[in-house]
């Protein structure tokens, strides 16, 4: 990687992180029209030209920041390896998303509102949220033809839901009340996804 390459990618960090922090200070009632560009530049150490050179907009930050978290759960469960069972990865996988994001709600909220104000923020998601589609549905049929997983409905069907379950639970955990049973929600949620996967065998 060049030097140019590394600065760059060292001022696009800073935003994100500036991002984040600001995210998390405003509180629940932050919204993205309240974010100002300049003060979050400045926050980052960078100048307001060097935000839009990284991203077109507010949305745009916000669903990189959203993006990049999620790719730090699944690589953690590493599901593209082959060392190790599958149905504990995918296990460890869905616990790391929503066990890390009980803790940094203020993101997902930010992202529900990005994507309901920008259609290029909502169809980056898709897009992202496709590439995992493939992902999944490769771990299913490969467990299928291993003989560990029962045969079924189409795999790429049960991931694309599968995924879909995903977003609605991080919405439910966004305006979720104080004593909600987050816990047992996820593992709910876990049951759910081994159950689609491997029947009765999860």
């Amino acid at each position: 990687m060049s030097p140019a390459a590394t600065k760059g990618d060292e001022r696009r960090a800073a935003l994100l992180e500036a991002l984040d922090h600001h995210l998390r200070d405003a509180g629940p009632g932050a919204s993205l029209d309240a974010i100002n560009v300049a003060d979050l530049s400045r926050r980052a150490g960078v100048t307001r030209s060097a935000f839009y050179f990284y991203f077109d907009n507010k949305a745009a930050a916000v669903a990189a920041l959203m993006e990049e978290m999620y790719d730090d759960a699944w690589d953690a469960a590493d599901l593209a390896g082959d060392d190790g069972a599958m149905q504990q990865r995918v296990t460890t996988a869905i616990r790391a998303i929503f066990r890390g994001w009980a803790q940094r709600t203020y993101i997902y909220r930010a992202m529900l509102e990005a994507r309901a104000s920008s259609p290029a923020v909502r169809e980056q998601w898709d897009s992202f949220q496709e590439s995992f589609v493939v992902v999944l549905a490769a771990v299913i049929e490969g467990e299928r033809t291993a003989g560990v997983a029962p045969g079924g409905a189409d795999p790429t069907a049960i991931a694309t839901a599968l995924l879909d379950l995903n977003d609605r639970t991080l919405e439910r955990l966004v305006h979720a009340p104080v004593d909600f049973d987050w816990d047992g929600h996820v593992e709910a949620v876990v049951h759910i996804w081994l159950s689609s996967i491997y029947g009765g065998a999860a």
